[in-house]
């Protein structure tokens, strides 16, 4: 065997508790069948999930905090110039979404992000990104647990519930807790249901959301005689534009959940790129258009006040009452569809690290009737329901924005390093089209929109990338999964 290939994907472990195993990707990249993907050591997780369900699971996590928290932020922050924000975040997500696709179709695995920088840049990189993964997810699930639970507080709120009673009970916390473990024990009982669920939620939002943006849109313009509020377009100065956009990139971290899942799409060669660009697409235009109506309707300081529900008088003021009630129902769907979504791909990161032997291998069991990593889920769920506990939602977002971007600029350098040293593995039935400005322009996007962000998010997601080159050097360190480089 060559060099090269020598350093194509092994992984071996001299630690006495954990028998070396061979894991090289000529081998572990498997082939790849429409149900299934057939590895030397068995059969992997069973491919149920097709394009409708690869483009639910984008879709249905981006449209969540894009829409139902961030409009009332965002425009505090940035004035209508926030609509510009989202473009920012969404030409980002573009310029990583189309190498995620070539590193997903050459690599079609559970795992995603981790999977395709292990074998490119080798272990260190790998369990940074990994572990990055699986908490960001964490951390973002949170999130929209604890807006989930702010829509279900407004819901009381607006059918008559007395305020006293409302504020004197922990209802954020108790519902947000209590929907994020129903959440999880869902989707301990297979992936189907999990998709199943995630597409009629899906389906049901976008229709609601479709009308709402296109009547609010048309009375924007002055169709049907309503004047806008009159305001400066970047009333905040362009900094804050910038600053936005590092806020709500947490938005976008849908298309990247859908390579998480690579291992169980079907036909992944198509289903694949369709389903991870196509979502970037139809979010980034839902998002840009809902902060266009909702300045529209008040203006960014009175939006502000209105804090992360700010998108319920909106459509109040648009269509009265019964526009109230669909966005909150909207609202509900669309906070349960991002952290069913987050959920299922945090788990999957999880389960694909176990393998590689990079945590214990107990934390990837697959339970045998429901074909599901049951532990890698109990630590998903766990400390979720933890995080919401805490409740800062703004920290949240950023902190699981910030251990995203570090894994989105890795991929792209990942897809540069596998393009120059063109291992005989590497085979991807799509490749970037204008390569390699498009993953040099990722990369840099990426790691610069973490200048922007909050110092405390900044730590954190400092803190975490360092604890987990720790766990490596400390638990895992004779592991090699060799790519084109070696171990760094």
């Amino acid at each position: 065997m060559s060099e090269d290939q020598n350093q194509a994907g092994e992984v071996s472990s001299e630690s006495p508790e954990t028998p070396p195993v061979s894991l090289d990707p000529e081998v572990d990249v498997g082939t790849t069948e429409d149900e299934v993907t057939v590895l030397e050591s068995g059969t992997e997780l069973e491919r149920t999930i097709d394009l409708r369900g690869g483009l639910a699971i984008g879709v249905g996590t981006m449209v969540g905090a894009g829409i139902f928290v961030f409009p009332g932020i965002a425009a505090g922050n940035a004035g209508p110039a926030a609509s510009v924000s989202f473009t920012i975040g969404a030409v980002i997500a573009l310029l990583v979404a189309l190498p995620t696709s070539e590193l997903a179709t050459a690599m079609p695995k559970s795992g995603g992000g981790y999977y395709f920088i292990s074998r490119g840049m080798g272990a260190l990189f790998g369990s940074i990104v990994g572990i990055g993964l699986w908490l960001g997810l964490v951390f973002a699930s949170a999130f929209y647990l604890v807006g989930f639970a702010q829509y279900a507080t407004a819901v009381f709120a607006e059918i008559g519930a007395p305020v006293a009673v409302l504020e004197s009970l922990p209802l954020i916390p108790v519902l947000g807790i209590g929907s994020g473990i129903l959440l999880t024990g869902l989707s301990m009982f297979g992936t189907e249901n999990t998709t199943k669920l995630q597409n009629g939620i899906v389906s049901l939002l976008l229709g609601i959301l479709v009308v709402f943006l296109l009547y609010g849109g048309l009375d924007t313009l002055g169709v049907f005689g309503r004047e806008t509020v009159p305001e400066q377009f970047i009333p905040y100065g362009t900094l804050n534009i910038f600053t936005t956009a590092a806020l709500v990139f947490t938005s976008y971290l849908g298309f990247a959940q859908v390579a998480t899942v690579a291992g169980e799409i079907t036909e992944p060669s198509r289903n694949l790129p369709l389903a991870m660009v196509g979502s970037v697409v139809v979010v980034g235009i839902l998002y840009v258009v809902t902060i266009i109506v909702s300045t529209g309707a008040f203006g960014s300081a009175r939006l502000a006040t209105f804090g992360e529900t700010a998108i319920v008088e909106v459509a109040r003021s648009y269509l009265g009452f019964p526009g109230a009630v669909a966005i909150l129902i909207a609202g509900l769907l669309a906070t349960v569809s991002s952290a069913n979504a987050s959920i299922l791909s945090s788990s999957r990161a999880l389960y694909a690290l176990s393998r590689d032997a990079i945590v214990p291998r107990q934390l990837g069991r697959v339970n045998l009737a429901y074909g599901t990593p049951h532990i890698a889920l109990g630590l998903v769920g766990g400390p979720t329901v933890v995080l919401v506990a805490v409740g800062r939602t703004e920290v949240l977002a950023e902190v699981a924005s910030f251990l995203h971007l570090v894994t989105y600029g890795l991929m792209c350098v990942a897809l540069i390093v596998l393009r120059r040293s063109n291992p005989a593995w590497y085979d991807p039935s799509f490749r970037v089209p204008g390569y390699p400005a498009v993953p040099i322009l990722g990369a840099l996007a990426s790691f610069g929109l973490v200048a922007f962000m909050q110092p405390l998010s900044q730590v954190i997601g400092v803190v975490v990338s360092v604890a987990a080159a720790v766990w490596y050097l400390g638990y895992a360190r004779d592991v090699r999964l060799k790519g084109v480089q070696k171990d760094a």
